[in-house]
């Protein structure tokens, strides 16, 4: 009967050479509408600048936070971890060492953040206005990139530094993968990042519960301490290696420093958990976007 209905409205529209475009719902769960992301590109880096502008309009320092923030969280793993709890750095020195997880994992909770406030943040213009919704959090991922790429800069000026001081700098084939790291950490932060925004549009405490679970899983992933660390020092060191982004900042230092007896291998949980969470995210999403200015 729909399929009949939708038909009847489509040869209507047909007819009428005024009609320009043809706004339709989505009938499966798995459409993407990859095609109206990429036509709608400008308004794509349009969210891109918005993000990167409003973060830092009235501000004293603006971008220069992001080379703050790595530093001093740095600094503060340094003492604590370093100095007073003595934690070996996997024959890496200490400020690498802490700089390069945190890098990466500052990317992913950015992705993280961004994406799982699309409905709820979004929905004055949602409401008002068509356009694909994956344009936001797909511009979260672009504008945090630039984020990225600031914090690298700044892992890059160290490794110099530490050249030029002790002759210590490694280059080579495995820093190939860096970019496929970072891909993996986007993947895992959108698929997330939907899948949590299609829940909060309607229980809005769960994001109580998202704050609390990425401090949580800072500790859970070695950024402070190696796993081998873990692995001499406590027979659970095992659980460690369930979590999907334990892999990806193992092998981010893997690629910079090619320190440890990494397996690429490893990697594969990680990137099954990235399509797993982008599968369901996707269909909870398309989902909640039928419904969702109902219930935000």
């Amino acid at each position: 009967m729909v399929a009949k209905v939708m038909e009847e409205i489509k040869k209507d529209l047909s007819n009428n050479s005024d009609w320009t475009e043809v706004i339709e719902p989505k009938i499966s769960f798995l459409q993407l509408g990859l095609k109206d992301v990429w036509r709608y590109r400008d308004l794509l880096f349009l969210f891109v600048r918005r993000d990167f502008v409003a973060t830092y309009k009235q501000t004293i320092l603006g971008p220069l936070w992001h080379f703050i923030q790595p530093i001093l969280t740095t600094v503060m793993f340094v003492i604590l971890f370093g100095k007073i709890a003595n934690i070996p750095t996997d024959g890496i020195l200490a400020i690498p060492f802490y700089l390069s997880g945190i890098t990466i994992w500052n990317y992913f909770v950015a992705c993280l953040n961004g994406t799982s406030n699309t409905f709820v943040g979004n929905a004055g213009i949602f409401g008002k206005v068509y356009f694909p919704r994956l344009v936001i959090p797909f511009s979260v991922i672009i504008s945090n990139i630039i984020k990225l790429g600031i914090q690298f800069l700044l892992l890059l000026s160290v490794l110099i530094y530490y050249w030029f001081k002790l002759g210590q700098f490694y280059i080579g084939w495995s820093w190939f993968l860096i970019p496929v790291l970072i891909f993996m950490s986007a993947g895992l932060g959108l698929g997330l990042g939907i899948l949590i925004s299609s829940l909060t549009t309607k229980y809005r405490d769960f994001t109580i519960l998202i704050a609390f679970g990425i401090q949580l899983l800072m500790y859970a992933t070695p950024i402070a301490y190696p796993i081998s660390y873990l692995k001499a020092k406590s027979e659970y060191a095992y659980l460690i290696n369930y979590n999907p982004l334990s892999a990806i900042v193992e092998g981010f230092r893997w690629a910079i420093f090619k320190n440890n007896n990494f397996q690429i291998s490893t990697l594969y949980y990680s990137f099954l958990w990235m399509v797993v969470t982008l599968f369901l995210g996707v269909i909870i999403f398309n989902k909640t976007e039928k419904k969702f200015m109902d219930t935000v």
